[in-house]
C-alpha cells in the first residue's frame, strides 16, 4: 500500500494479494499489545556503498544541497508482523554485513510517488494491478517511511519486468529478481557495481548488430536531461555472444517533492521471444514461393515483399516496398474493391476477391488476393497473399480448346461413336454417323440404353461387354452383331475405352459395320469352294494358294483334328490331297470306288467339309499332306 496525493494505491503483482491498507500500523505480539517499531531515520543517499547499511542497497554520494549525509542505519531484527521481503536480500542489493532478511531498498522517501507513477505505467502494460481507494493526505496519516519502502520493494520485485535502481553517480543501486534472470545472473555484483562495469560484462548491440555507444545508452540521456526513448537492445554476456536477450529498455528519472532528481529506474522488458518469433516469421516469409505484401496501415505504404511476388509481378524490391497502395492497388478490377478497400482502412480481414494486378511491364494479371491484419514490431500491418490465375487461366483455354477440337472430330467422324455411362450404359452423347446407322434420332438415343432400343441382336451382349471393361478397361475389335431401327441385323465391330468425363467414369465407344465385308466374304468362299470341288488338274502349288485364300477369309476352322478319322479314312485323305480320283485311290489301296466313296462321305461328315477341295485345305493346314507328282 502506497499513500500519495491522498490515495492509498495498491499495487499488486499478479497473482499476489494487495497489501493490507493498515500496513503502516504497528504490529502487536502474541497478547495482542503493540510493540513499538524498531528505531529508524529516513534514509538517504550519503556514506560508502560497502557499508552496514540493513536494506542492502548502495546509497548515492550526491545529496540535494551538495553535503554528504549519513543514511547509515543500525540493523535491526523485522517485528514479527511484518511482510517478507523477497527483494531485500543481498542478491538484489548491495550485501551489507548485515544478513537480516526482510530490508527495504534505500530510496527517500520522497521519491516515492515518482516510483509510483513508473509502477502505474507498468500496470497499464498489464505487468501489475492498481486499485485505489481515498486516504487522508500524506500529512494528515504519516505512514512509517520504512514500512513504506519495504511494500514498494515487495511490488517492484514482483513485477514481470526487470527493474534496476541507478543513482547519477551511475551506480546500480538495486535490482529485481526479473531483471537479474534477464542477464543470467543471480546476484547484484555479477551486474557490476556501476553502469561502466556493467557494460564491460556485458555485449550491448542493436538488432542490426551495431554496437550502442555510451552517449545513446538511456541513462546517460538521462543524464543529459534528455526525455530517454524506449530502446531496443541485444545484451549478452562478453564470453557468450552468440546467444543474445533482447530487452526494450525504458528509463525514468525519480523526483522528490522539491522537484530534484533523486535517481534513475530501467525498466527492462524482455522482447527475446517475440523477436525470435518475428525472426521466423520474416524467414517464412521470404522462403514462401506464394506471392505476398506487407503493408504497413498507419500510413498504407508496403513495408516488406517476398521473393515470389517479385518473380510473378517482373518488380525489383525497390520497386515495391515504400510505394503506397494507392500507387500500386492490389484491388484493381475487383469486383467487391469498394469493400476491400475499406476493410484496408479500418484493419479488418480481407476476403479473397479476385483482381487484375498490374506488373512490370505494364501488363494486367489475374490474381486471387487476401488480407489479413497482423503485427511487426508493434506497428499494425496488413498481410497480403496472391494465386496467380494465369495458369489456370492458360490450363482452361486450352481445355476448352481441346473439347471443342474433341468435339468437332467426334461430331464429324464417319465411324459410328458414342459416349456411355459405365455405371449403366446409359447413352450421353451420340454423333451423326450412329444416327445414321442405327436409324434412331439422337433425341431417341441420348438418355437411354441399348436394351431400351433393343439394338443387341443377343441381349447377353451387353453383359459380355460389361464383363470386358470391368477385367481389361477396354474393348478392342469385338466381333458383334446389332438390329437397327428396322429390325435388320448389321454385323459390326467395337472398339471401347474407359474415359474420366467431368469426374464420372464413362466408356467412350466407336463402331464399324462391316456387313458389307463379311458378305463378301462369304461369297469369295463360296466361288474357292466350287472352284476346289474339282482339283485333280490342279497343280499342288495353285492348290496351297487356293487353301491359303480361303484360310485367310476363314475366322474359325473347325477344331476337329486328325485323330477322329480312322487309318483307312487316314490314307484315303492323304490321297486325296495327291490329287488322285477315286478310281485311282481304290486302285493304289486295291479297294473297290464304292469303298473309296463311303470313306470319303465319313471324312467329310467327321471335318465338317462337303466338298473335296474344302477336305485338301483341312487337310493340309494339319500337315496332312501326298506325295503325288508335280
Amino acid at each position: 500500500m502506497i499513500q500519495a496525493a491522498g490515495r492509498q494505491v495498491c499495487i499488486c503483482p499478479e497473482p499476489q494479494t494487495a497489501l493490507s491498507a493498515d500496513a503502516g500500523a504497528e504490529p502487536a505480539d502474541a497478547t495482542g499489545t503493540r510493540r513499538p517499531r524498531s528505531a529508524g531515520v529516513n534514509p538517504g543517499r550519503g556514506g560508502s556503498h560497502r557499508d552496514n547499511s540493513p536494506i542492502g542497497v548502495r546509497p548515492t554520494a550526491r545529496t540535494r544541497h551538495g553535503e554528504r549525509r549519513d543514511r547509515r542505519r543500525s540493523c535491526e531484527p523485522q517485528p514479527d508482523g511484518a511482510a517478507a521481503l523477497p527483494g531485500g536480500t543481498p542478491e538484489h542489493g548491495r550485501p551489507g554485513r548485515s544478513t537480516a532478511r526482510g530490508r527495504a531498498f534505500n530510496a527517500h522517501v520522497r521519491g516515492t510517488d515518482g516510483l509510483l507513477r513508473v509502477l502505474r505505467q507498468q500496470g497499464q502494460r498489464g505487468t501489475c494491478r492498481l486499485a485505489e481507494v481515498e486516504v487522508p493526505s500524506m500529512q494528515e496519516s504519516s505512514p512509517i517511511p520504512e514500512l513504506r519502502h519495504r511494500q514498494l520493494q515487495q511490488l517492484i520485485t514482483g513485477l514481470d519486468d526487470g527493474v534496476v535502481l541507478v543513482g547519477f553517480d551511475r551506480v546500480i543501486l538495486w535490482a529485481n529478481e526479473r531483471a537479474l534472470a534477464l542477464h543470467g545472473v543471480k546476484h547484484l555484483d555479477e551486474l557490476g557495481s556501476t553502469i561502466e562495469e556493467y557494460r564491460k560484462r556485458f555485449q550491448l548491440t542493436y538488432r542490426n548488430k551495431q554496437p550502442v555507444h555510451r552517449e545513446d545508452f538511456p541513462i546517460e540521456r538521462a543524464m543529459k536531461g534528455e526525455t530517454p526513448r524506449a530502446v531496443t537492445i541485444e545484451v549478452s554476456p562478453v564470453h557468450q555472444p552468440d546467444n543474445p536477450w533482447t530487452h526494450t529498455i525504458r528509463c525514468f528519472v525519480i523526483y522528490d517533492e522539491a522537484g530534484d532528481p533523486e535517481y534513475m529506474v530501467l525498466v527492462i522488458d524482455d522482447e527475446t521471444g517475440r523477436f525470435e518469433a518475428e525472426d521466423r516469421f520474416e524467414s517464412a516469409f521470404n522462403a514462401n514461393p506464394a506471392p505476398a505484401l506487407i503493408c504497413r496501415l498507419s500510413d498504407l505504404r508496403y513495408v516488406r515483399v517476398n521473393r515470389g511476388f517479385l518473380e510473378m509481378t517482373g518488380f525489383s524490391r525497390d520497386d515495391v516496398v515504400g510505394r503506397s497502395a494507392v500507387e500500386l492497388d492490389v484491388f484493381a478490377g475487383s469486383a467487391d474493391r469498394d469493400a476491400a478497400v475499406r476493410n484496408l482502412h479500418e484493419g479488418r480481414t480481407v476476403p479473397q476477391t479476385e483482381a487484375d494486378l498490374r506488373v512490370a511491364n505494364g501488363a494486367g494479371k489475374r490474381v486471387i488476393v487476401a488480407g489479413q491484419p497482423i503485427e511487426i514490431s508493434d506497428e499494425r500491418c496488413m498481410l497480403f497473399t496472391f494465386a496467380d490465375l494465369e495458369p489456370r487461366r492458360r490450363a482452361e483455354r486450352a481445355l476448352e480448346a481441346s473439347e471443342e477440337r474433341f468435339a468437332k472430330a467426334f461430331g464429324l467422324s464417319p465411324v459410328a461413336s458414342w459416349i456411355w455411362d459405365a455405371a449403366d450404359f446409359r447413352f450421353i452423347e451420340a454423333n451423326t454417323a450412329l444416327v445414321r446407322l442405327t436409324g434412331y434420332a439422337k433425341e431417341q438415343i441420348v438418355g437411354r440404353t441399348p436394351l431400351d432400343l433393343r439394338l443387341w441382336a443377343d441381349p447377353l451382349e451387353q453383359r459380355k461387354l460389361g464383363a470386358l471393361l470391368e477385367g481389361e478397361g477396354s474393348i478392342s475389335g469385338a466381333d458383334i452383331r446389332i438390329r437397327v431401327r428396322d429390325g435388320s441385323p448389321v454385323d459390326c465391330l467395337l472398339s471401347a475405352e474407359t474415359i474420366d468425363l467431368d469426374g464420372r467414369k464413362c466408356v467412350l465407344c466407336v463402331m464399324q459395320d462391316i456387313t458389307e465385308r463379311k458378305r463378301s466374304e462369304a461369297e469369295l468362299m463360296t466361288a474357292i469352294e466350287t472352284v476346289m470341288s474339282e482339283t485333280s488338274w490342279f497343280s499342288r502349288t495353285i492348290v496351297e494358294k487356293l487353301a491359303a485364300l480361303r484360310s485367310a477369309t476363314q475366322h474359325a476352322p473347325s477344331a476337329a483334328g486328325t485323330e477322329c478319322l480312322t487309318e483307312k479314312e487316314l490314307g484315303v485323305l492323304k490321297l486325296v490331297c495327291e490329287g488322285l480320283s477315286d478310281a485311282e485311290i481304290a486302285e493304289r489301296l486295291r479297294l473297290s470306288r464304292h469303298t473309296v466313296r463311303n470313306h470319303l462321305s465319313s471324312v467329310f461328315r467327321k471335318i465338317g467339309v462337303k466338298r473335296r477341295g474344302a477336305a485338301m485345305v483341312w487337310a493340309r493346314e494339319r500337315g496332312v499332306a501326298g506325295s503325288a507328282a508335280q
